[in-house]
């Protein structure tokens, strides 16, 4: 039985992340801090192909659409990527958030998974923990190891075993339309003059009040709980109104029931009701908010980040200016920000000359001298690499980099967590329609995602 089959009757349906990446990144940059990791450099890099190999690449639109074509600048990388490679074939599938999670688990489920592909741990990572996937250890210099954060090699990693090689990042936050506070002269109820831009619940309560007095055409904020698409967004927000953390430290059990958390869902139903929030949160999903958002119906949204941001130029229905925000926290201490990871990942099809031109592949997507640098750009994040920095000249960009400070560990690398996070909108939906508490609908997910943390647990023994 291949490594690949070993994995196959345990697949259960994989939830959409809501992080979704493209960008715009064009004159806009900085032509300093390049990689410095030539593609030359690294082990797989070396290794020269016996003969010609034929790989495919599924990709979600990690970047952005070139003259309005998806897939046009994946086939611009494919293209430099052969002037060097040219033994190798790379055959590209672009997939979409939508359908591609389902595609790619009837893929794997009859033995038909791409090569490669570029996702997000909460995906791959689960992959990783079946069995799937190829370890990538020995395409990682001590250079690049280094020049990592161990929080994001964490989130990579199963055990010892790299299973995703690390590209991008950015903080997902909250994100305002200061045009509109502009307009109704409460600017100074938004942290900006601050560096840090933190604030407390209060503030951003007082925020609120002054949108739905003076601007009563907007809907002061958003919430959303239709689905597991960007659960990252409503996690973070209670997690931080409540001074909380969504799983504890060694990701071993969940620890948002607080009192105060409880206290933040609770709220969260008496704003909806107040018509401070958006009404029929429970039927609304990440992108139905940040939708409005964009149509300038909304003042605050909770799923944001750069990247996001360098997406939404373009799909902007009115002009405004959005800037990003942490979430408030119930005392004003620092918040905790989830960080999206961007990477990619290999799949063990049994072919080991495969394996070795889908790490190449990687690699000169991540550390070419010309295409490193650009394709980083062209997702609108960050590097994930310490020493690379100052890729815009935006000071949302210069924010989001300094942010990077307030980044915690994310839950997707935790025992079980595809099952974790399909609890999670369910409790919302409940506490939202008056059916519990606060308190009754996170102790209710506790419940649920403990036993699958523990279920999960016991099965890797």
């Amino acid at each position: 039985m291949t490594v690949m089959k070993k994995g196959l009757m345990t697949i259960v349906g994989v939830a959409l992340l809501g992080m979704q990446l493209t960008a715009c990144g064009n004159s806009n940059t900085n032509t300093n801090n390049a990689p410095t990791n030539k593609a030359s450099d690294t082990p797989a890099a070396t290794e020269t192909a016996a003969k010609p190999v034929e790989i495919t690449w599924w990709n979600f639109p990690t970047f952005q659409a070139l003259d309005g074509e998806v897939g046009k600048y994946e086939k611009e990388i494919i293209a430099a990527f052969n002037e060097k490679n040219p033994e190798i074939k790379v055959n590209l599938e672009m997939i979409t958030f939508e359908g591609g999670p389902e595609k790619l688990n009837v893929a794997i489920a009859s033995n038909t998974a791409p090569d490669v592909i570029y996702d997000a741990p909460g995906r791959i990572i689960d992959w990783g923990k079946k069995d799937l996937l190829a370890p990538l250890n020995d395409m990682v210099t001590d250079e690049v190891k280094n020049d990592i954060s161990p929080a994001f090699w964490k989130q990579s990693s199963v055990g010892d075993q790299i299973y995703m090689y690390p590209i991008n990042t950015a903080p997902f936050m909250m994100a305002v339309n200061k045009t509109i506070f502009e307009k109704i002269g409460a600017l100074d109820l938004l942290p900006l003059n601050k560096e840090d831009r933190t604030w407390t619940f209060d503030e951003y309560k007082k925020a609120l009040q002054a949108v739905k007095e003076k601007a009563p055409e907007v809907i002061p904020t958003g919430f959303f709980a239709k689905s597991q698409a960007g659960d990252q967004g409503t996690r973070a927000y209670i997690a931080n109104l409540g001074v909380s953390r969504f799983l504890n430290e060694d990701n071993s059990a969940v620890a948002i029931n607080t009192d105060n958390a409880a206290k933040a869902l609770d709220w969260i139903v008496q704003a909806t009701n107040d018509k401070l929030s958006v009404t029929g949160a429970a039927s609304l999903a990440a992108a139905d908010v940040n939708d409005l958002f964009l149509q300038g119906k909304l003042a605050f949204t909770l799923n944001y980040s750069a990247v996001l941001k360098a997406q939404n130029v373009s799909k902007k229905m009115v002009e405004f200016e959005d800037v990003l925000l942490p979430f408030p926290t119930l005392d004003g201490s620092e918040p905790k920000l989830e960080p999206y990871l961007g990477g990619m990942a290999v799949f063990n099809n049994g072919d080991e000359n495969k394996i070795a031109a889908s790490k190449k592949l990687i690699d000169f997507i991540a550390n070419d001298e010309v295409y490193g640098k650009k394709n980083l750009i062209q997702t609108g994040g960050l590097s994930v690499r310490n020493s690379i920095t100052g890729l815009y000249n935006d000071p949302e960009y210069t924010y989001a980099e300094y942010a990077r400070k307030f980044t915690t560990d994310a839950p997707t690398i935790a025992d079980g967590y595809a099952d974790i996070r399909t609890f999670w909108f369910p409790e919302l939906q409940r506490a939202l329609i008056g059916g519990a508490t606060g308190k009754e609908a996170l102790d209710s997910f506790a419940k649920s995602a403990n036993e699958a943390i523990a279920k999960a647990k016991a099965a890797a023994k």
